[in-house]
């Protein structure tokens, strides 16, 4: 789990790098709301529409190369963004990150699935708690080293990356012993129920929309109330280091109360979290964004587990529409919130990421119970 959860944090620092450098593209070419959110579409659709073909390769005929690949590819994109001389390059870096971050995820979440036992929820959340903490280390990583060396900077950030895909690829003999083939096991799968997944991808989509809106917003926000560029990743990546500490206590608690009770209560509370920040700011504003990090991030495992539940018999495929999903139509949430903050202004926009939630609230409560399953030999090679 720590190697998977390793790679799950270089590739996720390399995705969150990316809403760090906005404010300094955004400076760099001059652009508008709507320009500087495209950016972070292009690394968000790339790493989202590909990812559950990756999935469907994955759960077919096994890719474990996918794992080192995709860290690998990640941590090239992000290094030519900063580096690229026009705003249609860094468009096409990112979007070059983005396939690799989509190749990771769902090979990364079936290895995790597969190492995780009964206590999937606290599994899936230590397996997230690495991309927790890269996707936060990447804002506070990458910052200070834009400020000192210029946007070129993102050459030495990616470093650590590379070295982590490295790193994967000498361990993949080991991670195949996680295999059940490999171990002798034979997991214990049941029926697909894509009615389910359906209800689910609705959740996901009204979270997304919020949480997306964020993390493309947030500096932004700061600087037009008067903050710096370091200010407004710094609170950014207080929201995001408070969803790394939030999985770590809400997956267990998810394991004792249930998936859908705990993805329920975290997804009604955001609402008046987001107004909170928005309106009151200050401390009080601050405590409130790092509580609404602690009920997205901190149920991203949760998430995962209901989608690996619903889809059991394409587990990989699965994993790969939760993730791929939440990061293509959050990325396609950011642009259209972009162009209401050129239109209206930014506390508009923000202000109606308060309000996707209470829908994505009613669909968790139509939501099934996973059902039992049941013991099958695995079809899939490794």
């Amino acid at each position: 789990m720590a190697t998977l959860s390793s790679g799950h944090g270089a590739v996720d620092f390399a995705s969150g790098a990316v809403p760090a450098m906005l404010p300094f593209l955004a400076e760099r070419f001059d652009l508008g709301y709507a320009a500087t959110a495209a950016v972070m579409l292009a690394a968000t659709m790339s790493s989202s529409l590909v990812q559950p073909a990756f999935g469907l390769l994955s759960d077919r005929r096994g890719a474990m190369w996918l794992l080192p690949a995709g860290v690998l590819v990640a941590g090239t994109g992000i290094a030519l963004a900063g580096v690229a001389p026009s705003y249609p390059l860094v468009l096409a870096a990112v979007f070059l990150g983005g396939i690799g971050i989509a190749a990771y995820h769902p090979e990364g979440a079936k290895f995790a699935s597969f190492a995780s036992g009964r206590r999937r929820a606290s599994g899936m959340a230590l397996f997230n708690t690495g991309g927790n903490l890269g996707y936060a280390l990447g804002p506070i990583v990458l910052t200070p080293v834009v400020l000192g060396l210029g946007l070129s900077g993102t050459l030495v950030a990616s470093l650590p990356i590379l070295a982590v895909g490295v790193a994967i690829a000498v361990a993949l003999p080991f991670l195949r012993t996680l295999h059940p083939e490999a171990s002798g096991r034979q997991p214990a799968i049941g029926e697909d129920r894509p009615r389910a997944m359906m209800v689910l991808v609705g959740v996901i989509l009204m979270r997304s929309f919020t949480w997306f809106g964020l993390i493309t917003f947030v500096p932004l926000w700061v600087i037009s109330l008067g903050g710096t560029t370091g200010e407004g990743n710094r609170l950014l990546s207080l929201m995001l280091l408070a969803g790394v500490a939030g999985a770590l206590v809400v997956g267990p608690i998810a394991d004792r109360v249930g998936l859908r009770r705990t993805l329920l209560w975290t997804t009604a509370a955001l609402p008046p979290l987001v107004l909170t920040f928005v309106y009151a700011g200050g401390l009080v504003g601050a405590l409130a964004l790092m509580l609404v990090g602690v009920c997205v991030v901190g149920t991203f495992g949760v998430v995962m587990v209901l989608s690996q539940s619903y889809l059991p018999q394409h587990v990989a495929m699965a994993s790969g529409l939760n993730v791929g999903l939440a990061v293509g139509l959050g990325g396609i949430a950011a642009v259209a919130l972009g162009a209401v903050a050129d239109a209206i202004d930014l506390e508009t926009a923000l202000t109606v990421c308060a309000f996707t939630p209470f829908v994505a609230a009613g669909l968790v409560l139509l939501l099934p119970a996973p059902a039992p399953r049941r013991a099958v030999a695995p079809a899939a090679e490794f």
